[in-house]
């Protein structure tokens, strides 16, 4: 589904380039589940970020489902995002004045094919997969950090992407939230959505 061929990238950092990726090669089954591993600026991030089309390459290639990526404008990048992927991230998110339905109904605002009235049943819909029909009225502030992180993930969701992408999606939750929400990864990725997940913990990857 996705393939990296010698993926190179680097920052600038004051006067000097700082390498993260050297000469990266990586494929993606679709309906896989894998983990990215690496201690604190490996570049585990970066790879992921690249991978969704958040960051560019300095050199390599990007192909998906044969459809090569390199080089994408960022118009384009953001319109194969919005249609293909969706993210998951460590520190949520959420926007705080918004509900949970409204918080996982704003990606279906850039899906055009999708009339306006389906966005918010939609969003319960999702809120429901994930546990938390009963709390769509509430803001991030009224919820628990698994609970954000469960909004997130109908957020991620919602548009029905063909990729999910987590980065350290459990690095700010207990042992028995994190054992909930990777339960919950596991049971979508068995419904067939390919999933990328970041992680420096063993036992996540695992």
């Amino acid at each position: 589904m996705i393939t990296l061929k010698n993926i190179h990238k680097s920052y600038q950092m004051g006067t000097q380039p700082v390498k993260v990726l050297h000469g990266v090669d990586l494929e993606i089954e679709e309906g896989e589940m894998i983990s990215i591993m690496g201690s604190s600026g490996s570049g585990k991030t970066t790879l992921l970020n690249i991978i969704g089309l958040l960051d560019s390459l300095d050199q390599g290639e990007y192909s998906f489902q044969g459809k090569c990526l390199t080089g994408l404008n960022q118009t384009q990048a953001t319109l194969f995002r919005g249609s293909h992927m969706g993210f998951l991230f460590q520190s949520f998110h959420l926007l705080s004045y918004k509900t949970a339905l409204e918080n996982v109904a704003l990606p279906l605002r850039y899906q055009k094919h999708i009339p306006r009235e389906e966005h918010l049943p939609r969003a319960q819909e999702m809120l429901a997969r994930v546990g938390l029909s009963d709390r769509i009225g509430h803001l991030p502030t009224e919820l628990s950090g698994g609970q954000q992180q469960r909004v997130a993930l109908a957020r991620a969701l919602v548009a029905e992407p063909r990729v999910l992408l987590a980065d350290e999606p459990t690095g700010a939750l207990d042992s028995t939230t994190t054992e909930e929400v990777m339960e919950l990864l596991t049971q979508i990725n068995r419904r067939g959505i390919t999933m990328v997940i970041v992680t420096h913990e063993q036992d996540i990857a695992q």
